[in-house]
């Protein structure tokens, strides 16, 4: 009745026929914009802030300059200038700093929420992706994914997009406002700002070339010291130290000539924009000044209005310089976008996409999903119990299905076949070893069996389930993985044996300590089960003696031993199997090694 119960579970929960690959989930619909368009709505008070101090910077930047043409005209008329004027002008002023200095901290706020949600988004992808895509990324590459393209992608919204919004209103408005004080300066402006602005990103785009080249010579320099030292003997032997020292200068000097370039590009623009701001302001002073009733017609104007164009004027130049970093800034971010997304766009494990369903709801409609999720949570409880009843029929003997069974299994690493037709099975409390040369499979055998990967063909099976339909909460209590050499987690040496796992209790991590013979090692240190791990506080062995209590603290029925003695001098190997023997009992093993002391019960020829 169980067996038969359990046949219709795994039929309508874990597909009985594999297709291979193919089963793996299809990635979530997550894209760097989606990222973006939730902050916007969960930040809606910081959104509207920035809205508000974007378009307040703009406005009150207009209006000081035409208070102090005022000022100046009332002065030059011969009338008392009120207070209550003149404090309106200082008023605007500081006012005018106030929403700029809203602005760009508003900004800062906004682009440390959007990088804060895409690390979390890049990292709630990276522990769905397939170990197939893991094993492909290159860590360089996965690390410039969280770091240096989220920056841009920060940089779009702190320094990009908006602030070049923000600056094309300002052109404009201040081109409004000159168009209604003097025609004339505003059509010559309108003259003069394509030729700014293309000069603009001319000069930028060759700093940034030499800055380039700069960095790349300076890291030819620092690589070429220790390079030197590395390989001082040949050097010496070959008498090639004179070559080695003008590698070294030529790498200098590519480093001096690219300073040098970016030190003359930076040495100009600043000169001949404040040579052209002041053309401008003398040309528009001399034809303001002129007799000419046409010419004054477009460029007449009041002393106060002269000194408000003046004004104006600088302040036109100052955002056209930054309109050409805001784009390169942007362009940098376009391109940090499109890699995000491609990461996003990385197939993911199936059972990653079912353990992350609430994530999963928050991309799609969640009124379509809550079914579906209650009815597989229901299945999958159903089946895993099922589990757990043929694990206890099988340990008392009362029932012949394997625990592990592997059904005409093929698998390969791309075009590379490692395992074909593997057919074999191993029942409850069987303890086996795997021999086979390198390169037989061993190893993948483990993986297969940790879900990590999906057969091309055939089945690994647990208790009739497949090994890859186990979600990653039970996995802990069905099987323990201890690999050859132990990896150590940032914290004290409790973390060590529960990994963070609260379900596990200090009766059960100590009991394992006990179990493995560490108990006294631990209880000599200074802060005991709470002493913070660093790599000198054990022996290889006792580290060894750890990543068995590891496997073993929350009590699984199968432990998976991956050349555990490989690294051990014959003394400390004793120990450890000593400590295995102890953790074993009673339980299902599958090891590897190539040490005929380390084999446990029957073995299996690979």
């Amino acid at each position: 009745m169980i067996l038969e119960k359990s046949r219709r579970s795994d039929a309508n929960v874990f597909p009985v026929e594999n297709k291979g690959k193919g089963k793996i989930a299809k990635a979530k619909k997550r894209q760097v914009k989606g990222v973006i368009w939730k902050t916007v709505l969960q930040q809606k008070w910081l959104s509207m802030g920035i809205v508000f101090a974007v378009a307040g910077a703009v406005v009150t930047a207009l209006i000081p300059p035409l208070i102090l043409a005022k000022i100046v005209d009332t002065v030059t008329a011969g009338k008392a200038v009120t207070f209550w004027v003149i404090f309106l002008y200082f008023a605007m002023l500081a006012l005018t700093g106030f929403m700029e200095s809203a602005r760009e901290g508003l900004l800062t706020v906004f682009g440390q929420k959007i990088t804060h949600a895409l690390r979390s988004s890049l990292m709630e992808k990276f522990i769905c992706l397939t170990s197939d895509k893991l094993t492909g990324l290159e860590p360089g590459t996965l690390a410039s994914r969280f770091v240096g393209d989220v920056d841009t992608v920060e940089n779009l919204f702190t320094s990009g997009i908006i602030s070049m919004f923000a600056d094309a209103c300002k052109i404009i408005s201040i081109l409004v406002v000159i168009w209604f004080e003097n025609k004339g300066l505003a059509v010559v402006l309108l003259v003069i700002l394509p030729f700014l602005f293309w000069f603009t990103r001319h000069v930028q785009k060759n700093m940034l070339a030499a800055q380039i080249e700069n960095r790349k010579a300076v890291g030819r320099a620092s690589g070429h010291v220790p390079e030197t030292l590395h390989n001082i003997r040949t050097i010496h032997c070959l008498g090639r130290e004179k070559y080695m020292e003008e590698r070294y200068d030529t790498y200098i000097g590519e480093s001096y000539q690219a300073m040098e370039r970016t030190n003359f590009y930076d040495a100009v623009y600043s000169p001949v924009i404040l040579i052209l701001n002041a053309v401008v302001v003398a040309a528009v002073m001399l034809l303001s000044a002129s007799g000419n009733k046409m010419v004054l017609t477009f460029f007449g104007m009041s002393a106060g209005t002269a000194v408000a164009v003046i004004n104006y004027i600088s302040q036109i130049f100052s955002p056209v310089e930054s309109l050409g970093m805001e784009i390169q800034t942007i362009q940098s971010a376009v391109a940090g976008i499109h890699r995000i997304n491609e990461f996003f766009g990385l197939e993911e494990k199936e059972n990653g996409a079912q353990e992350n369903g609430d994530t999963e709801k928050t991309w799609n409609n969640p009124a379509t999903k809550i079914e579906e999720n209650r009815n597989e949570k229901i299945s999958r409880k159903e089946a895993m119990a099922d589990m757990e009843e043929r694990h206890r029929l099988g340990a008392s003997g009362s029932n012949s299905f394997p625990f592990v069974e592997f059904r005409n299994v093929t698998f390969g690493y791309d075009e590379h076949v490692v395992l074909e037709h593997l057919n074999f099975k191993v029942m409850d409390t069987d303890q086996v070893t795997l021999l086979g040369r390198t390169g037989a499979g061993k190893s993948t055998i483990l993986k297969l069996l940790l879900g990590l990967y999906e057969p091309d063909q055939g089945q690994v099976l647990l208790h009739g389930i497949p090994a890859t339909a186990v979600r990653a909460g039970e996995r802990r209590k069905l099987f323990g993985y201890v690999e050859q050499t132990f990896h150590m987690v940032p914290g004290t040496v409790r973390d060590q044996i529960t990994l963070y796992d609260d379900r596990i209790s200090e009766r059960q991590v100590k009991a394992v300590a006990e179990l493995t013979g560490l108990k006294e090692a631990i209880e000599s240190l200074e802060n005991g089960y709470d002493t913070y791990c660093t790599p000198e506080i054990f022996s290889q062995g006792q580290w060894q003696l750890l990543s068995i209590a590891r496997a073993a603290v929350a009590e699984p029925k199968l432990l998976l031993l991956d050349e555990i003695t490989a690294n051990l001098d014959a003394e400390t190997e004793k120990a450890v199997l000593a400590a295995l023997k102890r953790v074993a009992k009673d339980r299902t093993v599958i090891s590897i090694s190539h040490r005929t002391s380390a084999e446990l019960g029957r073995t299996i020829q690979i």
